[in-house]
């Protein structure tokens, strides 16, 4: 099992530290609500949008968003924002954006079970099962349409949830991400993975610490038993990044793996576009929603 430890090591290199102040003395902008819960008794925070579209009567799908190493949920929010898709009234859903806690060196998500080798003592697969229960008691969420996605250590965090919680999470997605363990889930789970070639911090191809790209989604086509064949498409971006697209289709109850190939893509959430390009269309959100969207429990 890879261990936390090395996403300290290799994401520190690409990461800036920001504002972790306590979210909670920040006042709410444009529907977020700043919350938090006692969770093994710490208090963990996250940041909440709730859509104009909720009634408090019929049930929303809820889509958590993981930030990556060392960095700050409200921060991402604002970069990873998905708030414009939440809020579409024809079928809008709650935004989850959690805060990691201090694991061995930084702010980091642990998506391994406690314990053994691992050198982080956060439960946060825990946490994130707390923070549904209680989401449950305050809101109407539809608990067969929640879905987790995340960039880089964030990433890694909702590919862990995938594996250990696939009885509440009906489809996962990863960006900039990768897997630290290979375990089997208890169902077939819906994944979508979003990976740039030129990635320097968690390589396409992989190395001595993590997996490639597409081991990570040869383990999903196989335990989801989808087609071993995918159909392939592919499209160039106005700033010239071409993404290659590929669909793993017909797996178990209907599940299916896809797989974004963004070529000379970097270590980013916005992925249509080149590193420091000027160009600013994020469309990485929507694609990851449009393919929640068609799975339930």
């Amino acid at each position: 099992m890879k261990k936390i430890f090395f996403i300290l090591i290799t994401l520190a290199l690409a990461s800036c530290s920001k504002d972790n102040s306590n979210n909670n003395d920040r006042s709410p902008i444009d529907g977020i609500r700043p919350s938090s819960i006692i969770h093994e008794g710490g208090s963990r925070e996250y940041q909440l949008y709730i859509p104009p579209g909720y009634n408090g009567t019929d049930p929303l799908p809820v889509v958590f968003n993981f930030h990556g190493f060392d960095d700050d949920a409200y921060e991402y929010l604002l970069s990873a924002d998905m708030r414009s898709i939440a809020s579409v009234e024809s079928n809008p859903f709650f935004l989850v954006y959690p805060q990691a806690g201090y694991c061995d060196g930084g702010l980091a998500w642990n998506p391994s079970e406690l314990g053994g080798d691992n050198k982080c003592d956060l439960n946060d697969i825990g946490f994130i099962e707390a923070l549904i229960d209680s989401l449950s008691m305050e809101f109407k969420i539809d608990s067969s349409k929640i879905y987790a996605c995340g960039y880089s250590n964030g990433g890694m965090m909702a590919m862990g949830l995938g594996m250990k919680k696939s009885d509440r999470f009906a489809a996962v997605g990863s960006v900039s991400g990768t897997m630290l363990d290979f375990e089997s889930p208890s169902r077939p789970v819906s994944t979508i993975i979003v990976h740039g070639t030129y990635d320097g911090v968690l390589p396409y191809a992989g190395n001595s610490f993590y997996t490639s790209v597409q081991s990570q989604v040869d383990f999903w086509v196989n335990f989801n038993n989808t087609d071993s064949i995918p159909l392939v498409s592919s499209e160039t971006s106005p700033s010239g990044i071409t993404t290659e697209h590929y669909r793993y289709l017909q797996g178990d109850n209907d599940v299916a793996v896809e797989h974004y190939k963004i070529l000379e893509g970097g270590h980013v959430w916005n992925m249509p576009d080149r590193p420091n390009s000027s160009n600013s269309v994020d469309n990485t959100g929507l694609i990851l929603w449009e393919f929640f969207d068609r799975y339930s429990l």
